[in-house]
This record gives C-alpha cells, sequence and structure tokens, in this order.
C-alpha cells in the first residue's frame, strides 16, 4: 500500500516540526545523526534514505528513552540476520510491514516513527498540515565482509479507514497525536503490548488525489503533490514527427481539384495518395522513395509543352 512518500522540508523547519516535550517536561528538539545523508524530496519512493525519529536510547545505552533522535535511513528494511553481502539481493518485500503479523516474523522489531509530509500514490495529509507520524520498525544490518552499518525500517500497514477503503485496502499505521508517537518511541517504559494498542485505523486524515508522475521516482518536483481532477480527461498532443509529417502534407500535397467538378466517392486511402494513383500509369512501387519517384514524373507531365525537352 505505501509505495510513496514525501519530505521536502529543509533539515531546520524538519527539526522544528519535530520539537517534543521530554520526560522532565521540558521542550527539545531532537538531533540529527548522519544529517547529510537526508535528502529532501517531493516523492520520495523504497530505497531511498528518508527520515526516521527514534528514541536516543538505541544508540546510547545510558540515555533518557524519552530523548529522540532523527537518522535518515533506508526505506525497506534489511534484517540483521541477512548473510549476503548486497541487500539487493533480499528475495523479499519489506517496505510495508502487516500489522497482524507483525510479532510473527522474525525480519521485525518495534521503535521507530517515520516523518513525512505526506505518503504513497494518494497524498494524505495530518489534520492542520502538521506532519504525517507513521508507525514503523528499523534494524541494523552490518555487512559480512565489514564496513559501514546499514539502518533500514519498514512502514505498518493496518486495515483502510472507512474514507480511504475505496483506494486501497491497507493504509499506514498512523499515530495519531503527541501522546502516541511518545508512547511507541519511549520503548524503555512502554512494554511491547502496549505500544502495538496505538496501531490501528485513524479517521483523522484528509486526502486528494495526485498525478501519476509519481510513478516514476525521478520526477521530483511539486506537482507530484499538486492535486488533480480525475474528471477531466488528457488532452492527447501530438508528437514532434507527427507535427512535422501533418505540415509536410499541407505544404507539399497536390493541388486539390475544383471544388465545381464532380468529387468521387472517398476511399479508405488517403486523399493525396489516391488522386496520384489515379493518374499514375507506372506499376505501384512500395515505400516513400517508390512515391516521390511518381510524384516527380507527375509534376513533370503537367508542365507546359514549351518547357518539355523535345524528342525524335
Amino acid at each position: 500500500m505505501c509505495g510513496r512518500t514525501s519530505c521536502h522540508l529543509p533539515r531546520d523547519v524538519l527539526t522544528r516540526a519535530c520539537a517534543y516535550q521530554d520526560r522532565q517536561g521540558q521542550q527539545r528538539l531532537p538531533e540529527w545523526r548522519d544529517p547529510d545523508k537526508y535528502c529532501p524530496s517531493y516523492n520520495k519512493s523504497p530505497q531511498s534514505n528518508s527520515p526516521v525519529l527514534l528514541s536516543r536510547l538505541h544508540f546510547e545505552k545510558c540515555a533518557d528513552s524519552s530523548e529522540r533522535i532523527i537518522a535518515p535511513m533506508r526505506w525497506g528494511l534489511v534484517p540483521s540476520w541477512f548473510k549476503e553481502g548486497d541487500p539487493s539481493r533480499l528475495q523479499f518485500n519489506t517496505t510495508n510491514c502487516r500489522s497482524d503479523t507483525i510479532m510473527e516474523k522474525r525480519s521485525f522489531k518495534l521503535g521507530s516513527t517515520g516523518a513525512a509530509n505526506s505518503p504513497e500514490d494518494w497524498e494524505k495529509v495530518w489534520d492542520n498540515w502538521r506532519l504525517l507520524t507513521m508507525a514503523g520498525i528499523f534494524d541494523c544490518w552490518e555487512p559480512p565482509e565489514g564496513g559501514d552499518c546499514l539502518y533500514s525500517y519498514t512502514i505498518i500497514t493496518v486495515d483502510s479507514c472507512k474514507g480511504l477503503n475505496d483506494i486501497h485496502h491497507r493504509m499506514p499505521a498512523i499515530l495519531d497525536g503527541e501522546e502516541a508517537v511518545s508512547k511507541w518511541l519511549d520503548f524503555g517504559e512502554v512494554s511491547t503490548q502496549e505500544a502495538l494498542k496505538l496501531i490501528h485505523p485513524t479517521e483523522n486524515v484528509t486526502f486528494h488525489p495526485i498525478s501519476t508522475m509519481v510513478n516514476n521516482s525521478r520526477n521530483n518536483t511539486p506537482e507530484c503533490l499538486a492535486p488533480v481532477d480525475l474528471l477531466v480527461k488528457k488532452e492527447l498532443k501530438a508528437s514532434g514527427s507527427s507535427q512535422k509529417m501533418l505540415q509536410w502534407r499541407t505544404t507539399k500535397s497536390p493541388k486539390k481539384e475544383d471544388p465545381k467538378t464532380p468529387q468521387k466517392a472517398e476511399s479508405d486511402v488517403p486523399q493525396w495518395s489516391s488522386q496520384f494513383l489515379q493518374k499514375s500509369l507506372c506499376p505501384t512501387k512500395r515505400g516513400g522513395a517508390g512515391l516521390l519517384e511518381r510524384w516527380l514524373r507527375q509534376d513533370k507531365e503537367d508542365e507546359p509543352a514549351a518547357k518539355r525537352p523535345h524528342s525524335q
């Protein structure tokens, strides 16, 4: 279900949008881990990096679990037990994770929140245009032959709410409000079973259809998020080659017959071809060269007698 997201905010704006209160009630901003890996985009696809909000305790054993960090991670979870040297060889899709099987699969563990401006091919936005916080899980994969660790995540999906059911039967698990976000992230104080109670459909979203241009991940412009009218039919435009052909037919076709003369019944052959073939005494040849040759001969026959060379 969740195959596109958008997070195009500048890094400093995104940081302020993720402001929170710690356990002591102090207003704080999350710190960044590997900030240079964050690339704002209107059209994020699987295997690209997206900002993930998670507890500092995941990285520092003695940290307060209520403190938060933003870390860019690869979308599409690569489990820590994967033994291949290339993550692209993973044989199954981990872009999304169903909430009803999350505890059955060893690929996943709890503890992260994806922050986005809008997800999927149907833009859904938080009321009052706040960040859309989607529940997710992450893992850290270490290459067997050594190298940098790869942090990756997946988005949890649930049954669609009534408003979205006609579009798709699944939707992202949206954490509805700051309290839900805090409970989901604070694994040091909130048990897994308690956190899973936060995963359910929510009606607290608005949405509108957007262009199919998001299907190409290379498209990265504001138009990717602009509303479109599904009732407006797409206007067909002639390609460059078609326009040249139309222009050639307009300027190069033989002269039209006098409208006063009787017209023969139209055939399925284009008019310029049928006029010529009716007058031609040469055997029919295929291809553009044959048509041009016969056309030149016909023009020569139509020349005044004074201009023609005399033959013995």
